[in-house]
């Protein structure tokens, strides 16, 4: 289910919940009746909490930048596969 916003040209904003995708250009207004006109508006992301939201926008923008500098593998243990060179794979390029 979206939410969506629809405005009433004497009551204001109001939502209603449709499902994705099936909302009508006008809804009656949930007080007065009148017909009224959807509101196209940003989405709303939800996150656990908004300082994470902050903190990975700006480890974004930073890394585009000054991008972080790697001097081993990954402690996790797991290396990448070599695949062996077959024909099909001989005509493609080298990193």
């Amino acid at each position: 289910m979206a939410i969506y916003e629809f405005r009433c040209e004497q009551d204001g904003l109001f939502e209603v919940n449709q499902p994705l995708g099936t909302a009508p250009a006008f809804v009656p207004c949930t007080v007065c009746g009148r017909e009224s006109r959807r509101v196209i508006s940003a989405p709303m992301l939800r996150t656990g909490s908004r300082s994470a939201w902050t903190a990975v926008i700006d480890h974004a923008e930073k890394s585009r930048f000054e991008p972080e500098v790697v001097t081993s593998l990954p402690s996790n243990g797991t290396r990448s596969r070599t695949l062996s060179m077959t024909p099909a794979l001989r005509g493609l390029p080298r990193p």
